[in-house]
């Protein structure tokens, strides 16, 4: 390769790599669950750090089709420091709108290259919320794309889908999703894991879907959703409802510090609320919301009761599988197993209020993971 060519594709890396490392959170919000007299009740994948493994990411996600190609190369051309910069420059300059964009992308295949390669450079010696949010930002994407190539999976990846093992890319909603159409996430960094509630086209209609990603070495090691389809849960669901919970609840908005509850409290919500269901629904707001699958919003408090007790070994209304915390943003989420519905909640806690819960289940045998 010759000089010209060379310097152009290191000044690429480096753009990319400034383009991710400081990029922003989208902002989002959403609101609660259903409440029914005894009804139930978060960019691209990062790749290996290094320039040559970024590069090969980048290649092979621009591989797919033509479309893939040019918006890959639309997306590299957004990301690209300015003529003249040197090549300090390159690794930190850039205006913040050109990093928002090249993250948060509409941009399709291309967000998903260069995110993946610029998480990882942030991420090389751990786990990050950039890292996190690129890796469920890419997984979108890919899903869109019925492309599993377009992510960094670990050799050992497993996926269900509500509750059945499935071969990724090969059937469900990965061969028959379009792009997702809403969003709200959770990054507990603690457990390397990003958790979202989402509204993804299945053919032709929009449905709930619930997501959650387990990384491992900055790959993908563990994958769970939940795709509600007409008929799969007792209640209809409301897609609509779903995505404009976003204006109330503010599931992603950062709670500032002197409000933030601790991951132990944000815990403690989740095990007793499952435990001692329907008793345990304590400290919600008075206009708190609960919804499941988007259908119905009821009062928090409807059909529950908050028991002053704490859960005792004997008490398991509904198991907690996996509890999971976003203490930034003050959102838990739980996994559970509700009369043969495999659940996910979440919840948003500030000031030692809860201000919104949100379910999103679909008929199971098992959650796949138990």
């Amino acid at each position: 390769m010759g000089t010209r060519w060379g310097t152009a594709l290191v000044s690429v890396l480096l753009g990319l790599e400034a383009a991710c490392a400081d990029a922003p959170r989208p902002a989002e919000a959403s609101s609660g669950e259903q409440a029914a007299g005894g009804a139930s009740g978060a960019g691209s994948a990062a790749q290996p750090a290094g320039g040559a493994q970024a590069a090969g990411k980048m290649a092979e996600a621009m591989a797919g089709s033509t479309a893939r190609k040019d918006a890959a190369l639309a997306g590299a051309r957004a990301a690209t420091p300015k003529a003249g910069a040197s090549g300090s420059d390159a690794g930190s300059g850039g205006s913040a709108a050109e990093k928002t964009a090249a993250v948060s992308g509409s941009g399709g295949a291309g967000a998903v290259a260069m995110t993946g390669g610029a998480g990882a450079v942030a991420a090389a010696d751990g786990c990050s919320r950039a890292l996190l949010q690129s890796s469920l930002d890419a997984y979108f994407v890919a899903l869109a794309a019925h492309d599993p190539a377009m992510l960094a999976l670990a050799d050992t990846v497993k996926l269900t889908e509500n509750g059945k093992t499935t071969e990724l890319g090969k059937a469900g909603l990965w061969s028959t999703a379009g792009a997702q159409q809403h969003v709200h996430s959770a990054l507990d960094v603690d457990e390397c894991t990003a958790i979202a509630q989402a509204v993804v086209p299945d053919g032709a209609t929009p449905i709930p879907v619930a997501l959650r990603l387990k990384l491992e070495k900055q790959k993908i090691s563990e994958i769970e959703m939940i795709a509600v389809r007409e008929g799969d849960y007792m209640l209809a669901s409301n897609t609509d409802a779903l995505s404009a919970s976003a204006m109330s609840v503010h599931w992603q908005d950062v709670v500032p510090t002197d409000q933030r509850n601790t991951r132990q409290e944000l815990a403690a919500w989740m095990e007793k609320y499952f435990r001692l269901f329907p008793r345990g629904v304590c400290d919600t707001t008075s206009d708190c919301k609960r919804i499941e699958n988007g259908g119905g919003s009821f009062n928090c408090s409807a059909g529950a009761s908050c028991a002053a007790n704490a859960p005792g070994p004997n008490d398991r209304a509904l198991e907690p599988r996996l509890i999971l915390v976003d203490v930034e943003t003050g959102v838990g989420v739980g996994f559970t197993m509700f009369q043969s519905n495999t659940d996910m909640h979440m919840f948003k806690m500030y000031g030692g209020k809860v201000y919104g819960v949100s379910a999103i289940l679909a008929k199971a045998d098992s959650s796949g993971w138990q």
